[in-house]
């Protein structure tokens, strides 16, 4: 596993190699010389913590309640079903 450290400028400027490293390993951010921060892989993240996202949180992301989504009523679904 390769660690790399940048610093928060060429974090900054190149967050695609940072993005690149992070899929090999953890990246040091550093600020002022001292660590601040670790981007990881959402793999990585995952597999630290031992959690995968649930369907309480896949249904909570941002942005999902601006989309419009119409679901049959029970009703209508149970007309349309044989139940001979």
């Amino acid at each position: 596993m390769a660690i790399t450290t940048l610093t928060s400028r060429e974090f900054n400027q190149d967050t695609g190699r940072a993005k690149k490293a992070a899929a090999v390993g953890p990246v040091f951010i550093t600020d002022r010389g001292k660590p601040a921060h670790v981007l990881l892989s959402i793999e990585e993240y995952q597999r630290l913590t031992g959690r995968h996202r649930n369907i309480i949180e896949a249904l909570s992301m941002p942005g999902l309640s601006d989309i419009d989504v119409e679901f049959p009523r029970l009703r209508d679904l149970t007309r349309s079903v044989d139940f001979a």
